[in-house]
């Protein structure tokens, strides 16, 4: 993580991380993106790639000043400019904390404020896009359902499939669909996606680029 610009404040918030990288899934793939992953979650998905991020308390607490100050110097050196940049908040289970100020501050600066979160903690924070990637580890409370503008479904195996529709049937009619592979079943579950896909095209396909081209 780039080390962090230290300021003084009483409201923070535990990092484990923060790059600047290409977002890898989703409706915004391939689109650079500053990401802050935050830690703590309750969910628990026995095959999360980031369990580190589970604990809370062995990740540094940074301020929203320090957090916002670090993604402009990031983005300043390699970019430029952070105007409608994506600022990606995601962990761990993100909503666990309270978010309003830290997303007030990135949009402040200039960052678009994108949320990927499992849904299963109240929504919290002001948003460009809500990505809700459901899990059965602890159900999303049922106020984030007709908000998210993206449902990403993890398939782990063939019954994911009918499990995704039952969560399809409560998001808006505006909402993106996806399918994404839990990556080391990959070589078993995506050619079921891509054949439920071809059956069933109201959804698309999220694929992890950022691990095919190996960035973070």
């Amino acid at each position: 993580m780039n080390e962090l610009v230290e300021t003084a404040t009483a409201v923070t918030l535990p990092v484990m991380e923060a790059f600047y990288t290409i977002q890898g899934e989703g409706f915004h793939q391939g689109k650079a993106a500053y990401f802050i992953r935050l830690g703590g979650c309750d969910v628990g998905c026995f095959w999360c790639d980031v369990k580190d991020s589970w604990d809370a308390s062995i990740h540094p607490p940074f301020s929203t000043q320090q957090i916002v100050a670090t993604a402009l110097q990031e983005v300043n050196r390699t970019h430029g400019q952070a105007n409608h940049l994506i600022a990606v908040v995601t962990g761990g289970e993100p909503l666990m904390h309270n978010l309003d100020e830290l997303t007030l501050a990135l949009q402040a600066a200039g960052f678009d404020t994108n949320i990927e979160t499992s849904g299963s903690s109240p929504l919290s924070g002001h948003w460009n896009w809500i990505c809700l990637s459901p899990k059965k580890f602890k159900a999303p409370v049922p106020e984030i359902l007709p908000v998210a503008n993206e449902l990403k479904v993890v398939i782990f195996n063939k019954h994911d499939f009918e499990w995704a529709e039952q969560y399809a049937a409560q998001v808006s009619s505006t909402c993106k669909l996806y399918l994404q592979p839990e990556w080391d079943k990959s070589a078993v579950v995506l050619p079921l996606i891509i054949d439920y896909i071809k059956a069933n095209p109201q959804w698309q396909l999220s694929a992890q680029v950022h691990k095919y081209i190996n960035v973070p």
